[in-house]
């Protein structure tokens, strides 16, 4: 399936608003996890993934 960047993006601004304005809610939920998975699918998905294991290395590499 395949999903322009301009619909990404819209959803990605929903989400965003319906963060600032109610707080989650379970539509919110639905649009906010479709929103993962259509960006899972773009050219961006590598750069997110090798960006949240750094950070999953970073957090983990914290001594106390």
């Amino acid at each position: 399936m395949i999903l322009s960047i301009s619909g990404v993006v819209l959803l990605g601004i929903i989400v965003f608003l319906f963060f600032k304005k109610d707080g989650l809610k379970a539509s919110h939920a639905c649009v906010a996890a479709l929103f993962g998975f259509y960006l899972a699918s773009t050219a961006i998905a590598p750069s997110i993934k090798a960006g949240g294991e750094s950070l999953a290395s970073l957090l983990g590499g914290i001594k106390f």
